[in-house]
């Protein structure tokens, strides 16, 4: 598989940690970086703990998670890359940020080595458009928890080559996940459909139409729904869900994605679910 054995991941926070750690457990060499020190700390307690569940349930053993942990190393320097395989990048849902991320890492790594992005919103073109190779950039769009769930968005940019597009379909498959791809669209398949289902949710508890265990027990026991959308809201960030309404109503232009003001008053609160310890419902924050 043209000779990928060690991946860059750039962002330690959960979803970067998560995939360094699926990477990392199928025998790949993996350097994640993040400018902040103390993400970096978060991320391999925080791997640490997965693997030791891992353990626990027997679907590890303490060799094989001593061998992940072995094969993980970090660090703030972007530089460390320069000789990495594959790229994933993982950092915060900003277009401009991403733009200049790309940029860098494209002078920085081999011409030929496949720039990719986990973000679940943002166009891959545009990304790609930052670099010198729009062929080699796409979106590799993981979903959370990393190491649970076998999905990954494959989303295929205006330029991406089809020989790009099949070395990350056989990635996923190395790491046990399923490959499904995507259209460069704002949100592509997974939240094109889900996040207006939640700004739709937290519509319907702004206007009283019922409460957040309501609404969540409606979705659960009524459609199935292994979480209820506002408590999936809480999981995934609330801040996390505004930019990616933005993205939908800034690139789709239709005022069916304009964000809930409910939605806009709690980031701008700072009560953003599980990782504040307050949004629709309350969290005990744990200390790494």
């Amino acid at each position: 598989m043209l000779n990928i054995k060690r991946v860059g991941v750039i962002g330690a926070g959960t979803m970067g940690n998560g995939i360094a750690q699926v990477f990392a457990q199928k025998g790949f060499e993996v350097q994640l970086v993040d400018l902040a020190a103390p993400a970096l700390d978060r991320a391999r307690t925080s791997i640490e703990r997965s693997l030791d569940k891992f353990v626990e349930k027997s679907k590890l053993t303490r060799e094989e998670r001593d061998g992940t942990l072995a094969r993980l190393t970090t660090g703030t320097s972007i530089d460390s890359l320069a000789t990495v395989d594959y790229i994933i990048e993982a950092i915060v849902e900003d277009e401009n940020t991403k733009r200049a991320l790309f940029s860098r890492l494209d002078t920085l790594t081999r011409p030929h080595v496949i720039l990719s992005s986990n973000t679940s919103s943002i166009s891959i073109t545009t990304l790609g458009a930052a670099t010198t190779r729009p062929d080699r950039v796409l979106g590799m769009h993981f979903m959370n928890p990393v190491p649970l769930m076998s999905l990954v968005e494959l989303i295929r940019g205006q330029a991406t080559s089809a020989e790009s597009m099949l070395t990350a379909a056989e990635l996923c498959i190395e790491l046990g996940k399923t490959g499904i791809e995507a259209a460069d669209y704002p949100g592509f398949i997974a939240n094109r459909i889900l996040m207006p289902m939640i700004n739709e949710a937290i519509f319907a508890l702004m206007e009283g139409v019922g409460t957040p265990d309501a609404i969540d027990a409606v979705m659960k026991l009524g459609m199935n729904h292994p979480m209820g959308p506002l408590s999936l809201a809480d999981f995934i960030g609330l801040d996390v869900c505004l930019a990616i309404m933005n993205v939908l109503h800034n690139g789709l232009g239709d005022p069916k994605y304009r964000p809930c003001p409910l939605l806009r008053r709690m980031v701008a609160a700072g009560h953003l679910g599980r990782k504040s310890g307050r949004g629709f419902y309350e969290y005990q924050l744990v200390n790494s």
